[in-house]
Formats: structure tokens, C-alpha cells, sequence
């Protein structure tokens, strides 16, 4: 991983108001770059995109984000480069300040960084294992999804009451589980009335757009 200063790639400065370059390396089938896709959106930052091919990465982003090239990864004209969504995406949220993504009470703050945390945990683990062959969905994803219905039907949103990185954090993964996997969320009623909700941003509308593309 490199995080450090180089040129290139447009971004307005939240605070000095001067105009900067964003490049954002990309690749739509990957639900770790709709993360970042959906936080650039949702704060409409202009940007530019490099679309990688993952079946044939390039030596170039190897050398960008070693040791083996994987995206998104954010690089800006000021010298920022930046890779893993998680950390593009608070990064995002703390220079763009609007609209904001995180909550301002300290404790949801933490509830939120502790979901995006333990997604892997949570549902990207199952979710790959079954989209790899390793195990059938009836092991651990099923299951996975059952409790994160349960906590939809507890609250609207990933954390409480609010939108915030930890919906971003999730959706791209519930997004392509029907197309990857062959399980249709819908027929889970908490998810389902959080996929509606969600489906209402324009953000996530450009997604479902990538997703129905794939």
C-alpha cells in the first residue's frame, strides 16, 4: 500500500475554494469502488475516472497501490493518493463537508466506523464464499442476511436513524446478490424497505444503473 503525495487527477477545496483534480481508479463490477462511487456522488465532486481491468491488471496500478494493484484508489492533483474505500470514503467525507455522511454525536460516529469495521464479518465473507463456489448460501450467507434484516427491521438505516458511510459501506454487496449469487433480498422485509429507501438517492440510482450494466 502507498499512501502518499503525487500529481494528478478536479476537486473544489471545502475550505480555500481553489479547484484541484481528482482521479478516482476504478472498476464497475467492484463493489469496493461503488463505495467510493456512491460518496462522490452523493457529495457531487467532480472527478475523473480510470476504469481498470481487473482480469488484466496493469503494471501501472500495481505500482500505484502494490503489492498486487487492487482499486479504488483516489489520486489527486494536490499530491493525495489514497487506497481502500473505507478510507477514501471518511477522507471524502471530512474534506467535503456536505452533505455529511457521519453522524456528529461522537458514540454514532464510533457505531458507524464499528459496522463498516466488522463488514467483512458481518456479510463480505459469506457473501464471497458463496460467490466462489467455496460453500452453498444456506452455510453462512442466509444466515448472515437473516441478522442483517433482523437489525433493518430494528432501525431505517445501518446505524439508527440516519444515512451514512456505513449504508454505503453495505449496499454495493445487497446490490449484487441477486445478479452474483442468485438470492433475492427482497423477499427480506427489513432490507427491502431499506433497498427503497436507499433506491430514492440519486447516488444509489446510478449504481443500480452500474449494477443492471454488469
Amino acid at each position: 500500500m502507498r499512501v502518499g503525495r503525487l500529481g494528478n487527477g478536479h476537486h473544489v477545496d471545502s475550505e480555500r475554494g481553489e479547484t484541484a483534480l481528482l482521479t478516482l481508479y476504478d472498476a464497475p463490477r467492484c463493489p469496493f469502488c461503488a463505495r467510493s462511487r456512491i460518496v462522490l456522488a452523493e457529495k457531487q465532486i467532480e472527478y475523473e475516472t480510470v476504469v481498470v481491468d481487473l482480469d488484466a491488471r496493469p503494471d501501472w496500478i500495481v505500482e500505484l497501490n502494490p503489492p498486487d494493484g487492487r482499486v479504488p484508489v483516489l489520486e489527486g492533483s494536490d499530491g493525495l493518493i489514497l487506497p481502500e474505500s473505507s478510507v477514501i470514503n471518511r477522507y471524502l467525507d471530512e474534506r467535503f463537508l456536505q452533505p455529511p455522511l457521519m453522524p456528529s454525536d461522537p458514540f454514532q460516529r464510533a457505531c458507524v466506523e464499528l459496522a463498516i469495521d466488522r463488514f467483512n464479518d458481518r456479510l463480505g465473507g459469506s457473501h464471497y464464499r458463496v460467490y466462489f463456489g467455496d460453500e452453498p448460501a444456506s452455510e453462512r450467507l442466509e444466515p448472515a442476511l437473516r441478522a442483517f434484516d433482523r437489525e433493518l427491521e430494528a432501525h431505517p438505516y445501518v446505524v439508527g436513524s440516519d444515512y451514512t458511510l456505513a449504508d454505503i459501506a453495505y449496499i454495493p454487496w445487497i446490490l449484487r446478490t441477486r445478479a452474483r449469487i442468485g438470492i433475492d433480498v427482497r423477499e427480506y422485509a427489513g432490507i427491502r424497505s431499506w433497498l427503497e429507501r436507499l433506491e430514492r438517492r440519486p447516488a444509489i440510482g446510478a449504481e443500480i444503473d452500474v449494477v443492471a450494466s454488469l
